[in-house]
């Protein structure tokens, strides 16, 4: 009955010219036809497809066949896969350019990945067929295939490890290589473009030429090429770790984002222009996107990624770019990746700042540099990935480049880079490690023929007031800032063994007093308060333990204005009793100090 409808249809539209089909002739060979293909009768749509008396009816109206078609060559199998497969190709070759466009985009649009990954694999090449045939204004049809197809690939799972990646597990490689090679001929079309018109204005040189720039449509084409090239760059690539030709020799990923790289430079992009594009004002084109748009900053933090860490496209750099200039344009890039949440990206901001940093000498930073806002924002970003990041690899790492980093400033631009951390970490561990950094820096000034004016004397008597101080006096929490404080202790020590009375190199000996006035004592004083409330607590800690007839019954105490989490009696007294022993830790070298002192002034 569906194949006699067909047929009526068709009959019926053979007697009249092809803008003459109502929209019922359109409704009832729509139907029929895919309901035929659906049944099993491909055979019989296939002669009626092919007769060249219909051809006028499938110019028109053959593009509907189009999802049963698709369905039936994805699942392979199908004994009637063949007649579906020429039927497929017949309609490419029969129908109008745009409808079929819209009919094979439709046809992608899927949600599970494995049809996801076999779709786009099965419709790229007729959607390039397709575009191809739209001539010189398929621009924009091709930027809607790219968003379309991008939107798809961004469903699927990504591979991680060496051998996803061998495996191709999840079809992302062999997606990435279809498509580069759907997007080959509109790049050498754009690359054509920009040669004709170059040797168009360069020949129009002596002459007044109307119009000697390239035509809106051949810009365009151009336009929707950069565009795909940014958010490729921003997904996969900056999702995906790239494998080290060392690690995988053959890595399709790391050729996908090689052919990026080849497709923005045959576009007219260079690609140190765009790594260093938030130094360099780049031209404006009139007509074109806005600036942000255009180049997503996600987009060009990936791109140096790339560059910097991969070595990909390394031959096109000019040598004139000092490292100096690359670590001004890079911290733009370290900065946004730090910045955020997600884990790959935060990877791949370390990894960009050491291989910067690493380009450097030592002591080689000025420190005007500490007047450029990311210098001051990425450390901050950097104190966040050392405490808070929840992988251990990532906070390790970040240590590590937070060290480098400051290996990098000279003597002047290291003390006040110190002072600024100091100031604004608001982190116990972080302003530890300052301070041993401070203590290390200092004792290098003193060796002999190391003079450094800026950890001796005047100079460094500032830094060490902000390191010798108590953030709430006699009321700081010591179990909070505990590394700080340890580490101040450390330092004192250090510098009234290593500073001779007589000498005193780095002027501890003259501010001794005040030192003892606004850190010794009050730490003292805040000593002697916390273990006599931590010794209270512990008591009736204990008493309430000897009162409960259960003794894993739970407890809940307060320590200051802090309830601490609830846990078994003999937990919380475990706890206690650290804490004290912390504060015996404490007065230790309190002791210690105050002793080293008392003999020096006896010298």
């Amino acid at each position: 009955m569906t194949l006699e409808q067909l047929s009526d249809v068709v009959q019926r539209c053979q007697a009249v010219p092809d803008d003459s089909y109502t929209t019922q002739d359109h409704d009832i060979f729509t139907i029929a036809g895919r309901t035929c293909i659906e049944e099993g009768n491909s055979a019989q749509v296939l002669s009626i497809v092919l007769d060249d008396k219909n051809q006028d009816i499938v110019r028109c109206m053959g593009w509907n066949l189009l999802p049963p078609l698709v369905q039936v060559l994805l699942k392979k199998e199908d004994k009637n896969l063949p007649h579906c497969l020429a039927i497929f190709n017949h309609l490419l070759e029969a129908c109008k350019p745009k409808e079929l466009l819209i009919g094979l985009l439709e046809q992608l649009e899927q949600d599970d990945p494995d049809t996801i990954a076999e779709s786009l694999h099965l419709l790229l090449n007729p959607l390039q067929k397709v575009l191809l045939c739209l001539g010189s204004r398929k621009a924009s049809s091709l930027g809607m295939t790219l968003s379309s197809v991008l939107d798809q690939v961004a469903k699927l799972p990504l591979p991680h490890t060496k051998e996803q990646e061998e495996d191709d597990v999840f079809s992302l490689c062999r997606i990435c290589t279809d498509l580069i090679t759907f997007v080959r001929p509109f790049v050498q079309e754009a690359k054509q473009n920009l040669l004709n018109s170059k040797a168009l204005s360069e020949s129009a040189a002596n002459r007044p030429v109307r119009g000697d720039g390239p035509l809106p449509d051949k810009e365009e084409l151009r336009a929707e090429l950069l565009k795909f090239c940014m958010k490729t760059l921003s997904h996969p690539l900056l999702e995906i770790q790239l494998k080290d030709p060392d690690t995988l020799a053959v890595s399709p990923l790391r050729n996908f984002a090689t052919e990026i790289l080849n497709t923005l430079n045959a576009i007219g992009e260079s690609v140190p222009s765009l790594v260093y594009q938030p130094l360099l004002k780049r031209k404006e084109v009139p007509g074109f996107l806005e600036e942000e748009v255009r180049y997503p900053k996600e987009s060009l933090a990936s791109l140096a990624h790339l560059v910097f860490v991969h070595h990909l496209a390394a031959d096109t750099f000019p040598s004139v770019f000092s490292p100096v200039f690359c670590l001004r344009c890079n911290m733009e890039h370290v900065c946004l990746l730090l910045s955020r949440t997600d884990e790959s990206r935060i990877q791949k901001g370390l990894e960009l700042y050491e291989k910067t940093l690493l380009r450097l000498e030592n002591s080689s930073l000025p420190a005007d540099l500490l007047e450029i806002k990311t210098f001051l924002t990425v450390p901050q970003n950097l104190v966040k990935v050392m405490t808070i990041c929840p992988r251990h690899d990532l906070r390790t790492k970040g240590l590590k480049v937070f060290q480098l980093s400051i290996d990098k400033f000279d003597s002047e631009a290291k003390y006040n880079f110190f002072q600024y951390m100091l100031k604004t970490s608001s982190h116990s561990g972080v302003e530890g490690y300052i301070i041993k950094n401070i203590k290390n820096h200092i004792d290098i000034a003193l060796q002999p023929g190391n003079s450094n004016s800026w950890f001796e004397g005047v100079h460094l008597l500032p830094l060490l007031r902000k390191v010798f101080s108590l953030p709430d006096g006699p009321e700081t929490d010591l179990l909070q800032y505990l590394d700080r404080v340890m580490e101040s202790l450390n330092l004192l020590r250090y510098l009234v063994i290593r500073d001779k009375v007589t000498e005193n190199q780095t002027g501890i000996w003259t501010e001794l007093y005040k030192i003892e006035d606004t850190f010794l004592r009050p730490l003292r004083v805040g000593v002697n308060m916390s273990r006599a409330h931590y010794e209270r607590e512990l008591c009736n800690t204990m008493e309430a333990k000897k009162s409960k007839a259960k003794e894993e019954s739970v407890l809940s105490v307060s320590v200051g204005d802090d309830k601490l989490p609830n846990m078994t009696s003999e937990s919380q007294i475990q706890a206690l009793h650290s804490a004290l022993h912390t504060f015996d830790m404490i007065e230790s070298v309190l002791v210690r100090i105050e002793e080293l002192i008392e003999v020096k002034d006896n010298i």
